[in-house]
């Protein structure tokens, strides 16, 4: 068995081996095509992403977006009234940024009790953000939606933005050590901020000081952004809403020129989970032993595993402890979980995600059914209407006027359509007619109302596709000029598209010529030449040609560039499409013209059928070029790794080549 996953670009994301064969799998989010290739699904394509409201494509994911007035219901897909008053349900605890000064010293704590997430960039950068933003103006509200009855948001909120910067300290979220929270024992004078939203990103860079030869420094940026949202309860007769807004961005201001104090000395932290974090440390502190993982991670088997849903990573301890009752996490890596929509610390430990919140997954609305919250009791999605997921607050219409079989119907081909519509096409409900798939989408189902686009940036030859594998890429061509690369066919190893023309150029560096392998090609035959590849020294149809062709082979061949630069040219028709090829090549010193030569001319390369499997061979074409591109590494290559490489009739022929060639006079 070749072990396929060895080889290099086999697969774009994960590749399994099997006896005789390999498979590819794509991360969550992706597709795969063209057999190895992984496409970012664009999840807003299949019925607007189920979102209520806006989809936005994100690659590897999607999000659900409301306009203002609204927002995302605890699934993630629903738009709900910025304030819901449930009966049991208090709002969401806000995030407070509390500063204090004790002794001269400024010290700032931002708490983020509810709607955090933690995303490491890199190594030495993360993004935060704590709280929900409020939209205003983003998208066009809707005509129906009510007013929040609670707390009224008056007007769109106060927003600052703040840059700050550290020297010598890396952004690295870590627990504060035990000896410095006992100093801060009673704060004198204390400001608190209410704050609707934050959003924090800590980036590090090395900064170079120049002319001397002192150590680079390092320089973390802290970019802030704050928003606080105005009440209305907080208008009285001495103060309108201009008043209020102005003693609110004042309040902000002063919060900010103390948050930039106490940052310069390094007196901040963010409160997760009843865990303190600093921001960024110097390094001297970054060196001790167990915080060999980055934050959001432990160690286990010698392995960083970030914390699963369920879990939430806590630096005091430095372990991942699952959600307490009443809260949930449905994203890896976090360093605290969610408050539950009921708020009253029922349910089981560990949920994953909100509908695990009651403990019990029945108590959330199946399929079919909707309610105000998504939980029971819930109420049957009526007559042409439809609903696929559970946990929802509406049912989906028809359209059309069209009806549905039943009641508590859960999808649209419960819809009663005029006209059944067979894969490759979607219904229209205004027009009640079947409407192929328009190129670059597809639908492999029955009765659907919509078609899929194609996956990251393929396409597909016709409309009417009925198959994600009818989605190629189309993208092929470009300039090469390195001593080794390859000369693919688009969506190679997946069959080529209709109609496409690709051009390359290879320009190899001074004094060095080129050699070409072409291991197979697999070009559908026709009576006439449909699809070719060409290889001369200019696109002038009359310039020097070093190769063309429009078949299949599939017996290796090697050759040399018959001009120093080559022009390639790949053509295909609508007709018929194949594999293509992958061509490898090479670029080698000039002096050595007559060696490579006297090598790819030699009959007994492509005698035996161990000998053209080398050219076949990934693995073994690259040692092969190693040599041909430097003939001197033949000798850096020992007689055993020879051997359980090659074959010996193989290494017979080079031998002889290369060493009467390098050494004529011993």
């Amino acid at each position: 068995d070749i072990d396929e996953c060895s080889f290099e670009r086999t697969c774009d994301h994960t590749c399994i081996n099997y006896p005789g064969s390999f498979e590819c799998l794509c991360h969550k989010g992706y597709t795969l095509y063209g057999l190895t290739h992984c496409g970012d699904i664009d999840e807003c394509s299949i019925s607007n992403g189920s979102c209520d409201f806006a989809c936005l494509n994100t690659m590897g994911s999607y999000e659900c977006v409301c306009p203002p007035g609204k927002k995302l219901h605890w699934n993630k897909k629903d738009c709900v009234e910025m304030v819901k008053c449930l009966p049991n349900g208090k709002p969401a605890p806000k995030a407070q940024l509390v500063c204090s000064k004790t002794g001269g010293i400024e010290s700032c704590f931002l708490s983020c009790p509810s709607n955090t997430l933690f995303v490491p960039d890199s190594e030495n950068s993360y993004t935060l953000s704590c709280g929900v933003p409020v939209l205003h103006g983003k998208a066009q509200p809707r005509r129906n939606s009510t007013l929040p009855s609670c707390s009224d948001s008056l007007a769109p909120p106060i927003k600052q933005k703040a840059r700050f910067k550290i020297k010598d300290a890396k952004c690295h979220l870590r627990p504060r050590s035990k000896e410095k929270t006992k100093d801060s024992g009673k704060q004198a004078v204390s400001d608190n901020c209410q704050v609707t939203f934050v959003n924090l990103k800590c980036d590090s860079s090395k900064k170079k000081r120049r002319g001397r030869k002192s150590p680079s420094k390092e320089v973390s940026h802290i970019t802030a952004e704050f928003e606080v949202e105005m009440k209305s309860e907080e208008v009285s007769d001495t103060c309108n809403i201009d008043c209020v807004r102005k003693r609110m961005e004042q309040k902000l201001q002063t919060a900010i020129k103390t948050l930039r104090k106490s940052i310069n000395k390094q007196q901040f932290y963010i409160q997760f989970s009843g865990t303190e974090y600093e921001v960024a440390q110097k390094p001297a502190k970054a060196t001790e032993g167990h915080e060999a993982c980055s934050t959001g991670q432990v160690l286990q088997d010698g392995k960083c595993v970030t914390c699963s849903t369920g879990t939430f990573y806590s630096g005091e301890h430095n372990q991942c402890v699952p959600c307490s009752p009443g809260t949930y996490q449905d994203t890896e890596g976090q360093l605290t979980c969610e408050p539950c929509p009921s708020n009253d610390g029922q349910g089981a430990a560990g949920a994953r995600n909100v509908s695990q919140c009651g403990g019990k997954l029945n108590l959330i609305c199946s399929p079919g059914h909707y309610s105000s919250d998504g939980f029971k009791p819930c109420t049957v999605c009526p007559l042409g209407t439809y609903q696929p997921e559970p946990g929802r607050t509406l049912c989906f219409p028809c359209g059309g006027g069209l009806v549905t079989k039943y009641e508590g119907a859960v999808s649209f081909q419960d819809c009663e359509t005029k006209v059944h519509c067979s894969p490759g096409h979607y219904y229209n409900s205004t027009t009640h007619r079947c409407i192929r798939c328009p190129v670059g989408t597809y639908q492999p189902e029955f009765g659907q109302n919509y078609c899929i686009t194609c996956p990251g940036n393929t396409s597909t030859d016709f409309d009417g596709s009925t198959n994600v594998t009818h989605c190629k890429n189309q993208h092929c061509g470009g300039e090469l000029g390195d001593y080794t690369g390859y000369i693919e066919s688009p969506n190679y190893p997946g069959d080529y598209p209709a109609n496409v023309e690709c051009i390359w150029n290879i320009n190899p560096p001074p004094k060095r010529r080129i050699l070409i392998v072409v291991p197979e090609i697999f070009l559908p035959i026709e009576d006439e030449c449909g699809d070719v590849l060409v290889m001369r020294k200019s696109a002038s149809p009359t310039s020097i040609t070093t190769y063309e062709t429009c078949q299949t082979y599939e017996r290796p061949i090697a050759f040399t560039s018959r001009s120093r630069k080559l022009w390639i040219q790949f053509k295909s028709n609508e007709g018929n499409s194949g594999k293509g090829f992958q061509v490898p090549y090479v670029t080698y010193d000039e002096d050595y013209q007559q060696l490579i030569e006297d090598i790819v001319r030699d009959g007994r390369l492509y005698a035996s059928e161990n000998h053209q499997e080398i050219l076949k061979d990934k693995k073994l074409i690259k040692a092969l070029f190693d040599v041909l591109a430097h003939p001197q590494n033949y000798f850096k290559y020992t007689a055993q790794e020879s051997k359980e490489m090659f074959p010996r009739s193989f290494i017979k022929l080079l031998r002889s080549k290369v060493s009467r060639f390098l050494r004529p006079y011993k």
